[in-house]
């Protein structure tokens, strides 16, 4: 899993406050969350209030809510609100939040998410999680192969990054198989849990060649 789903971007704040200016302008467009396969057996579509089973399978997980908004006691109540979080994502142009769902039965599995606050800078960030049932079968890596190739060749990101605790080698495997390349270690760079935890930093240039041969960013 990279974190995190929290925000529409990870990770420290670069930007100053600046001083009086001009008007600040309209704000970001509303944004239509697209359907789209991640290979034959998953398909990446916007979040339902039908995904309640999933918020509810995710709550009971020991790490997902620490670096997610999934509400760590679940009820209806704030499961549906969480799913309406994603919708203000993208209606508010914060991000594209994904559900990801096996094709087979339709079930939702995890979720992947790229987010927007620097995309005036030219990039934008990515965060992912699954289910226990679902890791280990290459989901996370079909994900993030698809949501990566669509933002660089289609809505034109020129760097996306992500973010991985050092201990998730797993995660790590996934990010660089889709031709990431690990850039450094943020230290105590974002709240986990009770503890400020490093984040080691993974980026994708849209300028970057093929990893290890292979095409990193093809669908």
């Amino acid at each position: 899993m990279a974190a995190p789903e929290r925000g529409p971007e990870p990770g420290p704040r670069t930007d100053t406050e600046p001083g009086p200016g001009p008007e600040p302008g309209p704000g970001p467009e509303p944004l239509t969350v697209p359907s789209m396969s991640a290979g034959p057996d998953f398909v990446l579509r916007p979040w339902e209030m039908s995904d309640l089973p999933l918020v509810r399978e995710a709550s009971l997980d020991p790490y997902i809510p620490l670096i997610t908004t999934i509400p760590t006691r679940y009820s209806d109540a704030a499961a549906e609100a969480f799913v309406r979080r994603q919708w203000e994502r993208a209606a508010t142009g914060a991000g594209y939040p994904f559900a990801i769902v096996r094709s087979r039965d339709r079930r939702p599995v995890g979720a992947i998410g790229l987010w927007l606050r620097g995309l005036p800078e030219g990039r934008a960030s990515l965060g992912y999680w699954l289910i226990a049932p679902a890791r280990g079968q290459g989901v996370a890596r079909a994900a993030l192969r698809t949501v990566t190739g669509w933002a660089l060749h289609d809505l034109g990101v020129h760097r996306l990054q992500l973010f991985v605790e050092p201990w998730n080698t797993a995660s790590a495997r996934i990010a660089e198989d889709a031709g990431f390349r690990r850039e450094g270690l943020l230290r105590g760079c974002q709240q986990v849990g009770d503890r400020r935890r490093d984040m080691a930093v993974y980026a994708l240039l849209n300028t970057d060649g093929p990893a290890d041969g292979r095409a990193a960013t093809a669908n």
